[in-house]
């Protein structure tokens, strides 16, 4: 092929090209023109669709407002039907099921919390107003109950559980004779039934029921409801009335009197005696049975309970606290004589033994008075057993028996005076204990030692007076020699003999021995003259 040929050819080619070209501009430009057209077509179907989208998001918005208000609109009925339902339950009253008034009243303050932290209407104002006044009638009826409750369970203890309490164990005291003075003074005799030198032991008993144990949650329940409702005072007005009226009933069914210091001044020996003997024991009943067991009844009603509980328990047991320390003031401070001593001790050790119980039951700044008026009472029992002591020696001193004994033997001063001794050994530890106040002599020296030489040489003094008092010189020494030698004899083979040591034993039984031999010389004296004469 020449190249004019293949010239030909290639033009053919670009010409074709050429065409080919051009109608693809021409499709080009006529695809462009359309795609123009379409867009700008969109753009008016979009313009025309928007406010149907608009009214969308509207309908979408409302459907969602709508469910969340009837999820709302729910919530508020379904308060409202529990409302209703705490409503027929208070009104009815906890008499027929208290515990299921109680859980209204729980449902009723769901209720009122739901209305008052969230956003109600107007008209759900009146809701939370009626739950209000309808919470107000619950506390009314909730105090009434809590009231009826007590009323109804606090009543006076069985004195048949008191009748089966094993006897008590001091010493009884309505043995006691004794030797009588000109002055009136009265001592044991020998037949007294013995301390023995024991302190108190609280017996064991067993813890009487004073409020039905399945009582006390109901009665929790009731007091935690009014405290929280703000009926604190009402609360602790109405339980320490009711149960103190309770306390004090039992007491007197014991026999508690409430006795002025005129009453008991008043009263014979014998009377007063077995009074103190059941005030001793009355003590231990209430310390330990019913002061213990209100204590554990006041705790358990108020527990976790904002309230001062120990306040409440105070005022339920100060009146009967008084009652029973009124008397033993009484006895403290009444005219002091030789008898009352034995008593008084009695009184002071119960006292004491009974102190750690007392700060247990007594505990918390509340209940301090209390606590301290026995501390008190206690002092004056002490200072009442010094005082009555230390006069004894006065009234040892000053004895102006004018009966003598013929035969110049024991004066039935010196049987009085070493009866009341020896019985005073008994009570050794309290005397001591007691006499440790009492500033006489070396501190060091047992105090007990000290006054019983010192009752001991009033004796002696008191003796040597008597002996004067006869004729016949030998009967003076004869008297004595045996009134010595009996002190000595007597303290000897009691406790005596240790509290007051050997050289105290061996100086009076020189004196014994002294007096013996004045008492030969005297009275061979006699016979020497009778033989000149005859």
């Amino acid at each position: 092929m020449g190249a004019p040929q293949a010239i030909e050819i290639l033009t053919q080619r670009a010409s074709v090209l050429r065409e080919s070209l051009q109608r693809s501009r021409s499709n080009t430009e006529s695809m462009v023109a359309m795609l123009g057209s379409f867009d700008h077509r969109l753009s008016a179907l979009e313009s025309a669709m928007r406010p149907t989208q608009v009214r969308t998001r509207a309908i979408r918005t409302a459907h969602q407002n709508i469910e969340n208000t009837l999820k709302a609109t729910a919530v508020v009925l379904t308060h409202f039907d529990l409302l209703r339902q705490a409503e027929v339950a208070i009104l009815k009253g906890p008499d027929e099921d208290l515990e299921s008034f109680l859980d209204a009243v729980d449902l009723l303050k769901c209720n009122i919390r739901f209305f008052s932290t969230n956003k109600i209407s107007t008209s759900e104002y009146g809701l939370l107003n009626h739950a209000n006044n309808l919470l107000s009638k619950a506390v009314v009826k909730l105090r009434d109950e809590f009231r009826q409750l007590l009323a109804t369970y606090s009543k006076p203890i069985d004195l048949e559980f008191i009748a089966n309490f094993p006897p008590n164990s001091l010493r009884s005291l309505s043995q006691t004779t004794g030797s009588q003075s000109d002055s009136g003074n009265h001592v044991p005799a020998n037949n007294h039934s013995e301390h023995q030198g024991r302190s108190l032991e609280t017996p064991v008993y067993k813890t009487p029921t004073l409020m039905p144990p399945r009582i006390l949650p109901l009665l929790h329940n009731l007091a935690e409801q009014l405290v929280q409702a703000g009926y604190q005072q009402q609360c602790s007005r109405i339980y320490s009335d009711v149960r103190a009226s309770a306390l004090e009933s039992s007491l007197q069914k014991l026999g508690v009197d409430a006795l002025t210091k005129d009453d008991v001044q008043k009263m014979e020996w014998d009377t007063l005696e077995t009074k103190i003997q059941d005030w001793v024991h009355l003590m231990q009943i209430a310390v330990n049975l019913l002061f213990a067991e209100e204590r554990k009844i006041c705790d358990q009603i108020f527990y976790g309970v904002t309230f001062n509980k120990d306040l409440c328990f105070a005022e339920v047991t100060v009146n009967s606290v008084s009652m029973l320390l009124s008397f033993g003031d009484s006895v403290a401070k009444s005219k002091r004589s030789p008898e009352k001593i034995f008593p008084l001790l009695d009184m002071y050790e119960v006292l004491h033994e009974l102190q750690p119980e007392i700060a247990r039951i007594f505990e918390g700044k509340a209940c301090s008075e209390i606590q301290q008026s026995t501390l008190t009472l206690a002092k004056h029992l002490a200072h009442a057993v010094k005082g009555t002591f230390l006069n004894f020696e006065e009234i040892i001193e000053k004895d102006s028996t004018k009966t003598m004994v013929a035969d110049g033997t024991v004066h039935p001063l010196s049987s009085y005076v070493i009866n009341y001794m020896k019985f005073l050994f008994d009570y050794r530890l309290t005397i001591e204990r007691i006499l440790q106040e009492v500033e006489i002599g070396n501190k060091t020296d047992s105090q007990l030692a000290i006054m019983t030489m010192r009752i001991m040489q009033s004796l002696q003094n008191n003796l040597d007076g008597k002996s004067k008092q006869y004729k016949d010189p030998a009967l003076t020494y004869l008297f004595l020699m045996n009134n010595i030698h009996y002190m000595v004899r007597s303290l000897s083979r009691s406790e005596a003999k240790d509290l007051l040591g050997d050289d105290w034993v061996q100086i009076h039984r020189r004196i014994v021995q002294q007096n013996a031999n004045q008492y030969k010389r005297v009275a061979w004296a006699k016979v020497q003259v009778l033989q000149h004469a005859v």
